[in-house]
């Protein structure tokens, strides 16, 4: 990857920053100049307390190699951990210019297994650790545009192909990452006005979640290019993050190896509209009619059709 130094001068916040996609994110950021504040709370795979620091070791390297890097070890799906996030970067480096929303972790069942921890959990992390920090960053951008500096602002969600499309065994995940897309639509509408663009990926890259459930699919090549190396994705976040992206806000892309698609959302399809109430009895043919004039859905990850 060529180094432009895209991000000179920028601060950069990086939820879920010690491993995986955050990870490279991080690093990539920081080699196009940014100063980065790295969060990590070092959890295994399912969110349970691990013993490692993966923050600190990011952050070292991003100063071995010349960079500026802070860590932030608190837990960002709470109001409090949220709100030290956003402090750090202003407290450290008096701004704060992108927000890398990416930390959260995996405790798949089906859904009749799914218990209700294992459903909170995951939503808590993906969902709600995506609205706290977005609100907290969102809160001080406002305050500095109606100061009369209004920021060149950037919010980068991670959703997943999960939350597009579905993907069997992950009902609570795919559920949360939807909403994260929800989320950023509205982010979007509601922040322009404070000089802030809010966009949202979708992943697939190789990482302690996607390892072990997509093992096949997942596997780096014995050579040539590793299409689901975590790096790969992370040009398409850094220039979200970066003011190259002006004017691009509340889309969603997928990002795979060499690969960017700008994901399309929900739009009206085939209609029928009768200028009164519908019965029961006369639905059948037109509602059939309508699912037979329209596009077939993608299918669900890990389905059988």
């Amino acid at each position: 990857m060529s180094v432009s130094r895209s991000c000179e001068g920028r601060v950069v916040v990086v939820t879920g920053a010690g491993r995986g996609l955050g990870r490279a994110h991080a690093l990539a950021f920081a080699a196009e100049g940014a100063q980065l504040v790295v969060n990590d709370l070092g959890v295994g795979p399912d969110g349970r307390p691990g013993a490692a620091d993966p923050a600190a070791q990011v952050a070292d390297e991003i100063r071995a190699a010349g960079g500026e890097a802070v860590v932030h070890a608190g837990d960002i799906a709470t109001a409090e951990g949220a709100a030290s996030l956003i402090r750090a970067a202003l407290d450290t480096y008096g701004r704060l210019d992108t927000l890398v929303n990416n930390a959260g972790f995996l405790r798949d069942r089906m859904l009749v297994n799914l218990d209700e921890d294992d459903w909170d959990a995951v939503l808590r992390v993906h969902l709600k650790g995506h609205f706290l920090p977005l609100q907290r960053a969102a809160a001080h951008w406002r305050d500095e545009a109606k100061a009369g500096r209004t920021p060149d602002a950037r919010i980068v969600n991670t959703s997943s192909g999960a939350g597009l499309l579905g993907s069997v065994g992950q009902g609570n995940y795919s559920a949360a990452k939807a909403g994260i897309v929800g989320l950023t639509l509205v982010a979007a509408a509601e922040l322009g006005r404070y000089g802030v663009q809010v966009n949202a990926v979708a992943p697939a890259a190789r990482t302690r979640m996607t390892e072990r459930t997509f093992a096949e699919t997942m596997a780096a090549p014995a050579g040539g290019f590793d299409a689901m190396a975590p790096e790969n994705v992370s040009p398409l976040v850094v220039w979200l993050g970066s003011a190259a992206s002006a004017g691009v806000t509340g889309r969603v892309f997928e990002a795979e190896g060499g690969r960017v698609t700008v994901m399309e959302g929900w739009r009206a399809g085939p209609t029928a509209d009768k200028g009164a109430r519908w019965d029961v009895a006369g639905l059948d043919e037109v509602v059939r009619g309508l699912l037979a004039a329209s596009r077939t859905p993608a299918p669900v990850y890990g389905s059988r059709r």
